[in-house]
């Protein structure tokens, strides 16, 4: 997970080469994503003609970042599959069961960085290994920088937002139903959004 830090452009950033920003080397370290402020969601194309949202509203997640050497900070992240939530329980159900995640079998979602890079000003990009379904292929997440600060208790935060697109398909999720109009039911395509806020271990 690339080290965030928001600067001027006058600035030197942190991956210049013998350079680095004291404001990000103040950021490196271990931290936990705190799940109650932050969204691991998506984004489904229903029936053609419009979107359906949903979340998991169970997950834990870890980063090392790294102010020194952004392409060495790192992302690991676990979701509970029983905990998808479209708002609809009967949606959420068929979601559950044997025609997509199979959550018996396949409880947990995960990903894990393989690499990570400054784009330049607050974007960042991260590299990993998405496995659902017992099948594990790479995903490319463009993230957006939020900001660092310290809460009103005492801990260090730091946030950001991300987005990615897959296809279903290639992870294993085919079902589909066929439109009279022409079409399918659900999208292979995929939204994934992130936004997340993760505290500094002590």
């Amino acid at each position: 997970m690339g080290i965030f830090g928001r600067k001027n452009t006058t600035e030197t950033t942190a991956t210049t080469v013998g350079t680095v920003n004291p404001e990000l080397a103040a950021l490196t370290g271990d931290y936990t994503i705190d799940p109650s402020h932050s969204t691991i969601g998506f984004v489904a194309r229903h029936a053609m003609v419009t979107n359906v949202k949903g979340h998991f509203n169970d997950f834990t997640g870890s980063l090392h970042l790294d102010g020194a050497d952004p392409a060495r900070s790192t992302a690991t992240i676990d979701v509970t599959m029983d905990s998808i939530d479209t708002g609809s329980a009967d949606r959420d159900g068929h979601l559950k069961g044997s025609d997509f995640f199979k959550i018996e079998e396949f409880p947990t979602m995960t990903f894990r960085s393989t690499g990570a890079e400054a784009l330049g000003g607050d974007d960042y990009r991260i590299t990993g290994d998405l496995s659902i379904l017992g099948v594990t292929k790479s995903l490319t997440i463009d993230l957006e920088f939020n900001g660092a600060a310290k809460d009103p208790f005492g801990n260090e935060r730091v946030g950001f937002e991300g987005k990615a697109e897959i296809l279903r398909s290639e992870w294993g999720l085919t079902w589909n139903a066929a439109l009279e109009t022409g079409g399918v039911l659900v999208s292979d395509k995929i939204k994934l959004n992130f936004d997340i806020s993760a505290i500094k271990n002590a």
